[in-house]
């Protein structure tokens, strides 16, 4: 079936040119970029390839329909007027969820009540039923009503998109694996180059960057929602799944490495690489910052290091700030990227930026710090 369908990639603040880079990347065009997400038309195949390929987006939804909505009677009709069952069998489970900013319609429990009861009365029309068992497949349904425009989208991925599948053990305050991506992606590493983290933690970072120097699709050891829908065949997932292991560059050898002083999250760090199949291009090492080095005259850092958040680690942590300063004035020839939410990590790190760029991590607003180095000269 080459049904078209509309199709929308969520991204967290200041990710969406990224995103947007990405889904065109896997040859899709016509992109339209919005605060908080990139919207496109492609093909029911494009489901299983987006959900398994993209690494910076936090969901791939599937868009049903948008209308003005100023009135519950408005947000009904509209609901109604949509074709849900083209999409939803008799068996599914339909929950609705929402979310209401700068709209008349601010009760976001009304608007989910609303858009359910339009749902089921016009399943009842297409099915001839008078009540639906919701036994079957999932179809999370979002109404996200944005200025008095309504928007219907159902969720075909389930668990966000950050969750790989290699996550099996949780550390302290982790870095979405997104995020992580995205860091990368801004920064100038190739699989050519060495990166560090010396702030590593359970491994996210270092993780990342194999998957990327692999060609490692993110999504390829987990499972999604819409892989349960009967409109998208087995075979769509079954093709998208061969393709993304065929990519795999299994010959690559990759130079990565991630320190940290914390020991037991270093095992988590060792755990989650074999869970993914990269434990092989992964140094791990317990160390502080202050012993960082490096024979290679060219490479990048990346890192997530402490934001002394709370009062009571406020000075240990501009401590490691100036640390961080001394230690990397070695690695001139380096690129150094440093994403933190503490607002004077530059004059606590003795040199400006050469660009920053406002991102969050969670609901913490931060800076992603980026100090270029020279360009290393090309191989012959």
């Amino acid at each position: 079936m080459n049904k078209e369908v509309e199709l929308i990639a969520t991204a967290g603040f200041g990710l969406e040119a990224i995103v947007a880079r990405e889904v065109k990347g896997l040859g899709y065009d016509n992109v339209s970029v919005e605060n908080g997400k990139v919207t496109f038309k492609a093909d029911l195949a494009a489901i299983p390839r987006l959900n398994l390929w993209l690494r910076c987006a936090d969901r791939l939804l599937l868009k049903l329909g948008e209308f003005e909505a100023c009135s519950f009677e408005e947000l009904f009709q509209g609901t109604r007027a949509l074709p849900w069952a083209d999409w939803i069998p008799r068996d599914a489970s339909f929950p609705v969820e929402g979310k209401s900013v700068k709209s008349q319609l601010f009760s976001v429990s009304d608007c989910q009540a609303i858009v359910k009861k339009a749902i089921v009365e016009k399943m009842k029309e297409q099915y001839r039923l008078q009540w639906f068992p919701e036994t079957g497949p999932r179809y999370t349904i979002e109404v996200a009503l944005l200025k008095d425009v309504a928007t219907l989208t159902i969720d075909t991925s389930g668990a966000g998109l950050h969750k790989r599948g290699y996550r099996k053990l949780s550390a302290p305050a982790p870095l979405k694996e997104t995020l992580a991506a995205a860091l990368i992606d801004l920064s100038f590493w190739d699989s050519e180059r060495v990166l560090i983290d010396p702030f590593c933690g359970s491994g996210t970072i270092p993780i990342e960057a194999a998957m990327i120097g692999l060609n490692m699709a993110p999504g390829l050891n987990r499972q999604f929602a819409a892989e349960k829908w009967p409109i998208i065949p087995n075979r769509l997932w079954s093709v998208a799944r061969d393709e993304a292991r065929e990519l795999i560059k299994r010959g690559q050898k990759l130079r990565i490495r991630g320190t940290d002083i914390d020991k037991e999250v270093l095992s988590l760090a060792r755990y989650h690489a074999r869970q993914t199949g990269v434990s092989e291009h992964i140094h791990f090492q317990q160390a502080s910052i202050t012993n960082l080095h490096s024979n290679d005259e060219y490479g990048c850092i990346i890192c997530n290091p402490p934001y002394g958040e709370r009062l009571e680690d406020k000075v240990s942590v501009e401590k490691l700030y100036r640390e961080m300063g001394e230690v990397l004035k070695t690695f001139d020839s380096w690129s150094i990227y440093v994403l933190t939410a503490h607002q004077k990590f530059e004059s606590l790190f003795g040199r400006l930026a050469d660009r920053r760029r406002k991102l969050y991590n969670g609901r913490i607003q931060c800076n992603y710090y980026q100090f270029y180095g020279p360009r290393p000269p090309q191989k012959k």
